[in-house]
């Protein structure tokens, strides 16, 4: 047996020229003189000299390996589409998003209130209810097996925790003691300064961590505004907060005017005026502070109402807490109190500490007695020196509301 090695064209005609043949081309096809010779021939010829006739293969094999080729191909093709197809989403989206950021003329609207022009009566106008409520209605939903303690257990914990109204005055630092419900007894206390410190010491943290909440949605809001481009997770916030404060049109000149705090003694002087300090059957049997209204769902008919009052009942919740997140979402969303949240946002424009007394001004509507109540408010924040509760701070129990102190 022997080895067999390939051959060139030039060997090819060779052997055909030794074999008496003339090998000549003509147009792209092989003809011989006499006598006429084929492939077939030829082929026997070099395999008799010891040869192998081999095709020549072309140097990326391409029809042999042509489906591969096709495959490779497709696969890039679709792995560049799934890389392009989410980044065009994303640019889609932070265009949305610098629409809205240009519409962010809050600064402008201010300084047409110092000019004394008018404002737009689309800003801080429109309020969409649909899920106004819903993070407040979830405090329904939550299983609880809160206790109401006795006056004299929640005055022995507040003893033994030293937490004194006192001393927050001086410190200025509040412990994170949160009760959830009013002790019963707090009505039978004879002592109208112990009744009032007792109430203060209760609803003062919640009112605190409600601020302290929207503290923190604040920062993040000013930081999305002043970012060119937003996460998709940053884009989601944001349309949470429009539905949260009922802002139509995605304005950003209205959530800016809304997501803001309300001054410490204003709360505390209303809850004072709608409870009696605590001691009203709203506030022992449905946690209400604020006195609010609904003419649906849960809540509690008053007393010896008439035909004349409707059917309206005072709103009642599960905790304190979800009174006073419904009593700041009421004061930062209803029309009624457009101008105090106007004020409001005037102070912050001017860089000053909200003011409890000039804003309770703007509250006439939340009674019936109108600038009778407004004076009343004003009142209990005087005779009971609650500004001293503006500036204090409510001590972290979490590391976000430890970088607010």
């Amino acid at each position: 047996m022997f080895k067999k090695t390939k051959i060139s064209f030039k060997q090819i005609k060779q052997i055909i020229n030794d074999k008496g043949f003339i090998l000549k081309k003509r147009k792209n096809l092989f003809k011989f003189n006499e006598p006429k010779i084929n492939f077939k021939l030829i082929k026997k010829i070099i395999n008799q000299k010891g040869f192998v006739l081999k095709k020549k293969n072309n140097f990326f094999n391409f029809y042999e390996l042509k489906s591969l080729y096709f495959t490779i191909l497709s696969s890039f093709v679709l792995i560049l589409a799934s890389f392009l197809i989410p980044l065009s989403v994303d640019i889609k989206e932070n265009i949305n998003l610098s629409k809205l950021t240009i519409e962010n003329n809050s600064s402008i609207n201010f300084q047409k209130v110092l000019d004394g022009k008018p404002l737009s009566e689309d800003v801080d106008q429109a309020l969409n209810t649909k899920d106004l409520f819903e993070d407040i209605f979830s405090f329904e939903e939550m299983p609880t097996d809160t206790v109401r303690l006795s006056a004299s257990t929640v005055k022995e914990l507040f003893k033994e925790t030293n937490y004194d109204l006192e001393d927050i005055r001086k410190s200025k630092l509040v412990k994170p003691v949160k009760l959830s419900l009013l002790p019963g007894e707090i009505k039978q206390i004879q002592s109208t300064q112990e009744k009032k410190k007792l109430f203060i010491e209760i609803i003062l943290p919640l009112i605190l961590e409600e601020n302290n909440r929207i503290k923190l949605d604040r920062i993040k809001l000013f930081t999305i505004l002043n970012k060119n481009n937003n996460t998709r997770s940053e884009i989601s916030w944001l349309n949470s907060k429009f539905k949260q404060y009922g802002v139509v049109k995605k304005d950003l000149s209205t959530l800016k005017i809304r997501m803001d705090e309300v001054p410490v003694s204003l709360a505390i002087a209303q809850a004072a005026k709608e409870t009696g300090w605590g001691t009203s059957r709203f506030a022992i049997e449905g946690n209400a502070l604020f006195g609010q209204w609904t003419f649906s769902g849960e809540g509690i008919k008053p007393a010896g109402a008439d035909a004349d009052d409707g059917n309206h009942k005072v709103m009642k919740f599960k905790v304190l807490k979800a009174s006073v997140r419904a009593y700041q979402r009421n004061l930062n969303t209803h029309n009624s109190y457009r101008e105090f949240r106007l004020n409001r946002a005037l102070m912050r424009d001017r860089e000053r500490e909200l003011d409890s007394l000039k804003l309770a001004e703007y509250l006439d509507k939340y009674a019936a007695t109108g600038k009778e109540y407004t004076e009343i408010i004003k009142k209990i924040i005087n005779q009971n020196s609650l500004q001293d509760f503006d500036k204090v701070k409510l001590l972290p129990s979490s590391i976000q509301i430890k970088n607010l102190i």
